[in-house]
């Protein structure tokens, strides 16, 4: 909700049988409003009207009269609305500066502007978010994590903003104060819709809060299929210059034929080119069902390539089949420190799930956080693991419980796959647990260490401006013949793409390889490391590079497809 007070507007409550006589004083420090008129308005019939006046003179002004209702109401200046109320017989003082606005003189609303304290606190607290995003820019901090903990930060504060106002809604259901609120809500979205939050208001509230005159309508338009939202969407992009051509609606229900109609002409599209998409049990059936409604089609007449014949969809056929038919389950562990963002690791998650698709098995991916990883409760969070990943990263937050999960994979013998981070951190456990290098570690998390296995790229030591001077986008890997690497790609050269500024420091891979950890693939020009393996382990993996980035549903990363084939033989093993 944006610009809390300015939003609010006020609707008839709590009716009574009589009348009830207000008297409310009030006090401005603003010069600038000497002379002016203020007006108290309130919603009638859905209608905003005056229901009073006052003029300022020296700082004061007053408002006397006789309501038929307790009510929320406005304080207007002009078209301005200054601050909302609670109306009623006792009596109120205003007072207006240019720090607060404020009423004090009932219980009501002392209740109202305590939440409107805590509610402008957070406003703030999000407002500054930018700024903290400038600063930490400023700072040098990597882009990748400032956006995650900004992220963070702004849905745990967004997390915080719908709770304050559901339960003081559902704190007020039965007083002026919840619908008051409620209508705040819903006049921050352009048209009625049931949000999550709505709906859990709804499902909480009590007869009299469901009978309100203003809830009542609101619930009525937002429960009705609509074209409205479309229309102001496509609006918005016409204002700034974009005409549609292809309209695609997501949606719950059906959408009948005579309101796509009505779509296409009033945002001036062609009736065909009005599609839905609807929900469907996985993401990966939608393909099939906007083939259904002649997308592509209609797509490639937009852009002038004759249609011929009917799409080769064979393949994707095969992986629905697969996917619809698998009965079996492998489950995989995902330790990483961003686990609580749905989308952190969105295309490590897709490329397990194709790789169990094509094994033939259901993908029960199990997020693990490595902040709250330690060896007291490591076999409790990985014992029913069939597979762990190592997730990527950057920063030294989280890592700790990395290392705790790798030792327990690697001395348990469970297969283990590190992915960029994970790699590094796959070197820094062995150089400490078995190579006996107890303050081994990564410059980029000390950059004082003894012994840096990992360490920043020669040709980026000099390098202060981040970012886009990082090893980005594919590079050639020459993998070992006969290595667990080389096996699951079926050839010893591969091309994969990076996102990193940290390797292996070449410096010690003798050592390494006398202990057992062998590098397997390195990058022909630069003779950086690429793939580490440890051979006398059912599998244990990690890469410098991102093979998730490569994988697709028709064409699976092999190293994903032998990391799960790996998990499901240890399943088995598990189970004799």
């Amino acid at each position: 909700m944006k610009n809390f007070l300015w939003i609010l507007v006020s609707l008839m409550v709590l009716a009574s049988c009589h009348q009830t006589e207000y008297m409310v004083e009030g006090n401005s420090t603003i010069q600038t409003m000497d002379g002016k008129k203020l007006y108290l308005k309130a919603y009638k019939d859905d209608d905003l009207v005056d229901i009073d006046s006052s003029d300022v003179v020296h700082g004061k002004f007053n408002f006397i009269g006789a309501l038929d209702s307790v009510m929320m109401v406005s304080l207007f200046i002009d078209d301005e609305c200054l601050m909302p109320f609670v109306l009623g017989p006792e009596e109120l003082s205003i007072h207006i500066s240019t720090a607060r606005q404020y009423v004090t003189g009932s219980a009501l609303n002392d209740t109202l502007y305590s939440f409107i304290r805590r509610k402008t606190r957070l406003d703030n607290q999000i407002a500054e978010l930018p700024h903290k995003e400038s600063q930490m820019i400023m700072d040098g901090v990597d882009e990748d994590v400032i956006m995650v903990r900004l992220n963070d930060e702004a849905n745990r504060l967004a997390l915080q903003n719908d709770r304050l106002i559901t339960n003081f809604i559902t704190s007020n259901f039965d007083n002026v104060l919840g619908a008051g609120v409620f209508m705040i809500l819903t006049s921050s979205y352009p048209y009625p819709v049931m949000t999550p939050q709505i709906e859990e208001i709804m499902a909480k509230a009590t007869p009299y809060f469901k009978n309100d005159v203003y809830v009542k309508n609101y619930i009525k338009a937002a429960k009705e299929l609509k074209t409205k939202p479309t229309q102001h969407s496509v609006k918005q992009l016409q204002e700034v210059g974009i005409q549609p051509d292809i309209l695609v609606l997501r949606t719950e229900h059906e959408i009948p034929a005579d309101m796509r109609r009505k779509i296409a002409q009033f945002c001036n599209v062609s009736p065909d080119a009005v599609i839905q998409s609807p929900d469907l049990p996985s993401i990966y059936e939608v393909p099939l069902k906007m083939h259904s409604q002649h997308l592509d089609e209609i797509v490639l007449r937009k852009t002038g390539v004759p249609v011929e014949g009917e799409p080769d969809m064979a393949a994707w056929l095969h992986f629905l089949d697969r996917m619809n038919k698998a009965e079996e389950t492998v489950t995989i562990g995902l330790v990483g420190k961003y686990v609580e963002l749905q989308d952190a690791y969105k295309s490590i998650n897709e490329a397990l799930f194709q790789a169990a698709t094509y094994n033939d098995h259901k993908l029960n991916l199990v997020y693990i956080h490595s902040e709250k990883l330690n060896d007291g409760n490591v076999e409790e969070k990985l014992s029913g693991m069939d597979g762990v990943i190592i997730a990527p990263g950057f920063g030294h937050r989280g890592i700790d419980g990395k290392f705790v999960a790798l030792k327990w994979c690697r001395e348990h013998d469970v297969p283990t796959f590190g992915i960029c981070l994970g790699m590094q951190c796959m070197v820094i456990e062995f150089s400490r647990d078995v190579l006996g290098l107890t303050e081994a570690n990564s410059t980029e998390m000390e950059p004082n260490t003894p012994h840096n296995v990992i360490d920043l790229m020669e040709e980026q030591k000099s390098v202060t401006a981040k970012g886009g001077t990082m090893r980005l986008g594919a590079y050639d890997c020459v993998l070992v013949p006969g290595s667990r690497a080389a096996q699951a790609y079926g050839t010893t050269e591969v091309k994969e793409r990076h996102r990193h500024r940290f390797e292996f420091n070449n410096d010690y891979r003798e050592r390494f390889e006398e202990a057992g950890m062998k590098c397997v693939g390195e990058n022909p020009d630069t003779h950086l490391v690429e793939v580490v393996e440890l051979p006398g382990h059912r599998w244990f993996i990690g890469t410098q590079y991102h093979p998730e980035y490569s994988s697709t549903v028709l064409s699976p990363n092999p190293i994903f497809l032998d990391f799960i084939k790996a998990a499901i033989a240890y399943k088995h093993d598990k189970q004799k």
